[in-house]
């Protein structure tokens, strides 16, 4: 069990769901649609009434049970009933707190703790640790043994390894790593001076997503720096209820960025910015960084966000294709930005865009719901790659490197040879077509 790592007057400041909170939810039902897991499975308790129908009963002093851990931890927290929620409940918001208030009150056993110190605590957060992991996958990856075992069919004997191994993603070197504490200045005249996060996983594995992301700021007039002293959004914590660890990583980032003097503060993950921009809500009890906080969120955009609310640059040459768009779940119910990657795709010369049918239906990702609960992230995908495959579409388009990587292994596993790009990818070879 871990104390609340926040205290006002001296006294721990509970992160259970507040009473304010559940009282918005009036169990209309209208949100079981849009919940990937009340469709699939077609139990109340995973509906998001029945989460939070439970978070009450709890709230009131009922025990937490194996079975209320079960429920909560089989959300995928993709938001898509806020966004269908006529009542305004802030789900997202009671699914975080009732995961770290489970992560408080019960002591979960030892191998366990120990997997996810190692994950939170030390991985994420660590540059050298991820740079020893990045240098060891691509080993893997570059010697053939990755192909070799796959081909084999040593997959279907290995286990739980076997299920996520396609799930790991491809490390490109040069890692982004080589960029930190530069600043790229802006082609021609500077309009904007913007800082870019540059995530932590993605250093090793979207290192190239990054730099399109650079050449396109600079092309629309943005200096752009990569501060050195940057670290992990702490998302994947708080998604997890560990608020303490995740409180750290945003007051670091505070303090690397929020007094930078900078037009935005840049995210191009879908998945990083719906945290990033609740840093606030995050650190509200804390009074040497709540006011800071709050300065830090309004300056914090998405990248599509961004770029859609400039005068964008329209040199650009053509990119020959058709695509069809995914929403990232906390871009469009998170963040609430569903318009701007549509308008920046409609803008690429040549590019035909289909939509897909219900694009903003989880594609299973989750973080690292995929990775925990393999099954059912699946059976998802399966469903997404369908209605994908029903626009004939060669190219999927989407705004968050979590659902880049869930849709490639979708591709792998149910496509019909499509290719997988971030928006900015897709704008960054207009660009470069152009020249």
């Amino acid at each position: 069990m871990a104390a609340s790592d926040v205290t006002v007057s001296g006294a721990p400041v509970s992160d259970a769901p507040r009473e304010q909170d559940l009282a918005k939810c009036v169990h209309c039902g209208l949100c079981l649609n849009a919940c990937p897991t009340y469709r699939e499975l077609h139990v109340e308790m995973d509906s998001p009434r029945g989460r939070i129908y439970q978070m009450v009963q709890v709230s009131k002093g009922a025990p937490i049970t194996e079975s209320y851990q079960e429920h909560m931890d089989l959300c995928l927290a993709c938001r898509g009933c806020e966004t269908a929620c006529p009542s305004g409940v802030e789900y997202g918001r009671l699914i975080e707190a009732a995961r770290a208030d489970i992560e408080q009150r019960v002591r979960r056993p030892l191998g366990t703790r120990f997997l996810r110190w190692l994950v939170f605590e030390r991985l994420l957060p660590s540059r050298t640790a991820l740079r020893l992991v990045g240098a060891s996958l691509y080993i893997y990856q570059a010697s053939g043994l990755q192909k070799l075992v796959r081909s084999s069919g040593m997959l279907k004997l290995m286990g739980k390894f076997g299920e996520i191994e396609p799930l790991a993603p491809p490390i490109e070197t040069p890692f982004f790593y080589r960029h930190m504490g530069r600043v790229f200045p802006a082609q021609g005249p500077r309009r904007y001076r913007v800082a870019l996060l540059s995530g932590c996983i993605a250093n090793i594995s979207f290192a190239r997503l990054n730099e399109a992301t650079v050449r396109v700021l600079q092309a629309n007039g943005c200096d752009v720096t990569v501060h050195a002293e940057q670290t992990c959004c702490g998302a994947l914590h708080v998604h997890a209820g560990l608020r303490g660890p995740a409180r750290k990583l945003a007051r670091q980032n505070i303090d690397a960025l929020v007094d930078g003097n900078f037009d935005a503060i840049i995210t191009n993950a879908g998945g990083c910015g719906s945290t990033l921009k609740e840093y606030d809500e995050l650190l509200e009890h804390d009074p040497q960084y709540a006011e800071r906080a709050k300065r830090f969120v309004e300056q914090m955009k998405d990248v599509n966000e961004f770029l859609a609310s400039i005068d964008l640059n329209p040199r650009m040459g053509e990119v020959r294709a058709t695509v069809t768009y995914q929403d990232s779940c906390h871009l469009a119910h998170g963040q609430k930005i569903r318009t701007a990657p549509r308008q920046l795709l409609a803008r690429v010369p040549g590019l035909t865009v289909k939509e897909m049918r219900m694009p903003d239906i989880c594609c299973g990702s989750a973080g690292i719901y995929n990775v925990v609960h393999t099954d059912l992230s699946m059976q998802l995908l399966e469903k997404k790659m369908q209605t994908v495959n029903a626009t004939k579409a060669e190219r999927i388009a989407t705004a968050n490197p979590g659902c880049m990587l869930q849709l490639r292994a979708g591709v792998l596993k149910h496509g019909e040879g499509q290719r997988v790009y971030h928006v900015v990818e897709i704008l960054d070879e207009a660009y470069r077509a152009a020249n």
